[in-house]
């Protein structure tokens, strides 16, 4: 390892604090996101399921984008 790594104890406590904030943002990001798709049948879902839980892994933009498209509206 290079000088240049430090142990998450290492860093200061401001930059521990975000990064545990961007993380808890990610997994009620990712959390609600794996609710709806649990919850919303399939004909409300553009694309199929399988591929937006797996996008919902890929930090903050997979949640982000199954909420702003991949969700179809529910006009009745």
């Amino acid at each position: 390892m290079t000088g240049s790594s430090k142990k998450f104890s290492d860093l200061p406590p401001r930059s521990r604090a975000m990064i545990i904030v961007g993380a808890m943002i990610q997994f009620v990001l990712q959390g609600a996101a794996l609710r709806d798709l649990k919850r919303r049948p399939s004909a409300q879902v553009k694309g199929p399921k399988p591929l937006w839980v797996g996008l919902s892994f890929v930090n903050y933009l997979g949640p982000i984008a199954y909420f702003a498209v991949g969700r179809k509206g529910t006009e009745k």
